[in-house]
């Protein structure tokens, strides 16, 4: 995880130096030479929902690739300074038409799948409380299935969410 995020940076932001490799805390970093900056690169954080309804699972189809025209828990990126479960209400609203209410945390999972995708998928198992069953944002279908007749599901961790 971290090697790769550790090439996403070539100058220091405070003094515009090229940063070079150094040992800091225990492995090697970029840094600066001429201010001494260190650059901890951050993973990225999705949130995703699980939500269940008379022996059905909620899944949105990806129309944008990775994985396009495959199928997946409602999910997305949770932004600096956002709750999780803030960017899970926010994705199940955006993807879904739904207005869900978290009720527990179901699972957190490490392992990026695609280059652009997250480090950490927090998991959150949710409840509809109002709302429109409709695709939207970057998803072009939205639909219930039951556990024993599941479409085409686009990645890992959903089969790992779903005990497949």
């Amino acid at each position: 995880m971290a090697a790769s995020l550790e090439h996403e940076i070539n100058f220091c932001p405070r003094c515009g130096s090229k940063l070079t490799q150094a040992e800091r805390f225990g492995r090697l970093r970029p840094v600066c030479p001429a201010c001494e900056w260190v650059y901890f690169a951050d993973p990225k954080v999705a949130a995703a929902a699980l939500i269940e309804q008379e022996g059905r699972v909620l899944l949105v189809r990806r129309a944008n690739d990775p994985q396009r025209g495959l199928w997946t828990l409602p999910a997305g990126f949770v932004d600096a300074g956002e709750d999780p479960r803030a960017a899970v209400e926010r994705e199940c609203l955006e993807e879904a038409g739904l207005r869900v209410r978290v009720t527990a945390l179901q699972d957190v999972l490490f392992g990026q799948e695609h280059e652009r995708g997250a480090h950490i998928l927090i998991v959150y198992r949710a409840e509809i409380t109002s709302g429109d069953l409709r695709p939207g944002d970057d998803v072009d279908r939205v639909a219930f299935f039951p556990l024993d007749d599941l479409p085409p599901l686009a990645f890992s961790t959903t089969y790992r969410i779903l005990g497949l």
